[in-house]
């Protein structure tokens, strides 16, 4: 068939994308992830403990939500290490698709926690206990410096890519139920209304679980090839099409590689004859200024037997 013609040619154009990402885990990054883990963990088992003596399961799902953070740091961490390493025989791409398991396994072990959370606060509400109210207070208050603290470590490198961002959401997200936690705190103090801590404890829960469901959602996407949200399919094709010399495109595929990189392959009909070296090149800047699709490969068709799907005239270009 005539989409099985090699397009080795091209490859300098194509290369060009690694470099862009060869060592893409900055110093900074790996600081901020051994910080967060490290003071991260060690707060959860001091929150967790305390939550158990305070006899508060508002505390115990603060904990539950830092638990998860210190998860997703963690497999955060791994999987944008092993995105650095190079490529082998046998796995031709890296390791770059790990990102998107670290992604997915941070979701499902948020949602289990959420879970079990949850069922230990009904039982709660069922049979409320008196709370001791100021260890949830000073603890919480600590749970906001914990994590604000680590959030900022993040700060403005988790705008593209996924774990990353998650990571920041989270920790973010967690300095804001710390904050909740502390009024809950205060308000059981005054008003020694102890059905409220249950209470609170099914919201962060919800938190939980709504924050959680987007991160889960994308990684299945990814791990399905899906065209990632951030992209335009048909605008990716209008833009092929608009290349000089094009009559037709068609068999375009575009995926997530990583949580961070995306990956294009598509059939392009050129009736003049082939592509020259400066042509790749020139496609290859195109769709990464444009989409920030780095790996990028192409393969050309005199268009003798051009399928009627594809054409160019579907995409109104000139």
């Amino acid at each position: 068939m005539g989409h099985q013609h090699s397009h080795d040619h091209h490859h300098h154009g194509h290369s060009h994308g690694h470099h862009h990402h060869e060592h893409r885990l900055p110093s900074n990054i790996t600081r901020a992830f051994a910080i967060g883990v490290a003071l991260n963990l060690l707060f959860v088992v001091i929150e967790a403990l305390y939550a158990w003596h305070a006899n508060s399961t508002s505390l115990l799902a603060d904990a539950g939500h830092n638990l998860g953070d210190v998860a997703g740091l963690a497999f955060a961490w791994l999987a944008n290490t092993l995105v650095t390493k190079a490529s082998s025989a046998r796995y031709t791409y890296g390791y770059k698709r790990t990102t998107i398991v670290a992604a997915l396994l941070n979701a499902v072990l948020l949602l289990v926690s959420s879970i079990l959370i949850a069922f230990e606060a009904f039982q709660v509400l069922m049979h409320p206990e008196p709370v001791k109210e100021m260890i949830v207070i000073i603890v919480a208050a600590v749970g906001i410096l914990v994590n604000g603290t680590s959030a900022f470590l993040f700060h403005g490198d988790h705008e593209d890519d996924l774990n990353i961002k998650a990571a920041f959401l989270h920790l973010l997200y967690d300095a804001v139920l710390s904050a909740g936690v502390v009024v809950t705190g205060l308000i059981i103090k005054f008003t020694h209304w102890y059905r409220l801590d249950p209470i609170v404890a099914l919201v962060i829960v919800c938190f939980i679980v709504s924050s959680t469901w987007h991160v889960l959602r994308d990684s299945v996407d990814l791990m399905l090839d899906a065209v990632p949200r951030k992209i335009n399919l048909e605008k990716v094709k209008e833009c092929l099409c608009r290349i000089d010399g094009v009559s037709g495109v068609h068999h375009v595929h575009v995926w997530g590689l990583s949580t961070s990189e995306i990956a294009l392959t598509a059939h392009l009909v050129v009736p003049e004859g082939g592509f020259k070296d400066s042509d790749y090149a020139r496609v290859n800047k195109i769709l990464k200024d444009k989409f920030k699709i780095v790996h990028t490969t192409l393969q050309i068709e005199s268009g003798e037997k051009a399928a009627d799907e594809g054409c160019c005239d579907d995409h109104h270009c000139t």
